[in-house]
């Protein structure tokens, strides 16, 4: 770890001393061919690029740096963009860093958690939902739902908080920007948080596996287990020791791919929503997620809760299929197709 930190550092500190000119000047540049400067991710990648240029890769990821540039020229500018750009820079206007990073942060993880959890809340006041519901002979009670809320408002406020307050000193020490002109683009952003998703599901995989040998089990996972019957708001239920052990997951993707302080709530956004869609306990029709390749689902983690044994990643499947940790569940897949073509 201390070497990918400090990675990291001679990384961030080489492409965050040059602020790459706003969206709307490349935009006007691009268009009249007298564009020549780099983006962030550009000049961060130049090393990168020279040890890659023995393999001949490096032509081909200069081409897409200049495909996603001219994509991004020629597409229009984003209405809400001026709004946003106002927004953003009131908040750095009247806020310290150490507020943004720290309350920001906090602010951020509490109402895009609840409000992902919302639909799921909802679903089980809506009889037509119910037969998207994965166990339907295990409805969620009042009561496991109350015992659910205390543990995350114990969890949220006593063990993450104190993670957060961390932020503003992790974005002091990488030299993280919070400016609006290095905010990093949508293509970008997206393969940043894909890239995190990949590291997270590996750590989460094995220690997740881990805390269920059966030594370890029932001191420290067993609490997340007392649910078999997951509903979305149960996604963050778990023993401080678990919330320590696989949060540190998160934190590996952004050590390595953090270049400014809005994509960690970016990453954070996404893994909320994701961990939560898997604990939801419902497998919606025509879900987005389901796009992205390897995606899990409900459906495969719903099953790990009610079996206890296999399927262990969190986001992508496939470490489960690599191991074969997700023999069991294929087979129940298996006789549940056979039962409904009877």
């Amino acid at each position: 770890m201390p070497l990918i930190g400090c990675c990291c550092r001679n990384l961030q500190s080489h492409y965050h001393h040059s602020i790459p000119p706003t969206n709307q000047r490349r935009r006007s540049a691009l268009r009249h061919g007298t564009y020549r400067g780099k983006s962030s991710l550009q000049t961060g990648s130049h090393l990168t690029l020279s040890i890659m240029a023995v393999n001949g890769t490096a032509d081909i990821l200069s081409s897409a740096y200049l495909a996603v540039e001219y994509v991004d020229a020629v597409l229009p500018q984003n209405p809400l963009q001026p709004s946003l750009e106002r927004a953003w820079g009131y908040m750095l206007d009247n806020y310290t860093k150490f507020q943004i990073a720290t309350w920001g942060s906090l602010i951020v993880h509490e109402f895009i958690y609840f409000l992902f959890c919302l639909p799921g809340f909802l679903f089980q006041f809506m009889p037509f939902m119910q037969k998207y519901k994965i166990q339907q002979d295990k409805p969620e009670t009042w009561e496991k739902q109350w015992r659910c809320f205390k543990m995350l408002l114990f969890n949220h406020f006593c063990i993450q908080l104190p993670l957060i307050c961390g932020t503003y000193y992790f974005t002091e020490f990488f030299n993280i920007p919070y400016d609006w002109d290095s905010m990093p683009r949508w293509p970008y952003l997206l393969a940043q948080c894909f890239g995190c998703a990949v590291v997270e599901d590996t750590w989460h995989y094995f220690l997740h596996r881990l805390l269920h040998h059966r030594r370890i089990y029932k001191y420290i996972h067993k609490v997340h287990h007392e649910f078999t019957a997951p509903f979305g708001m149960q996604a963050e239920y778990a023993h401080p020791a678990e919330t320590l052990i696989l949060g540190a997951g998160f934190f590996i993707g952004i050590m390595i791919f953090c270049n400014h302080v809005f994509f960690l709530w970016a990453w954070v956004s996404f893994r909320l929503l994701e961990t939560i869609d898997v604990h939801s306990g419902y497998d919606i029709p025509l879900n987005p997620l389901h796009l992205i390749p390897f995606y899990a689902g409900a459906r495969f983690h719903d099953f790990h809760h009610m079996n206890f044994v296999g399927n262990y990643a969190s986001t992508f499947t496939w470490w489960d299929k690599l191991l074969k940790t997700d023999n069991q569940y294929n087979k129940y897949q298996q006789k549940q197709g056979e039962k409904k073509e009877q």
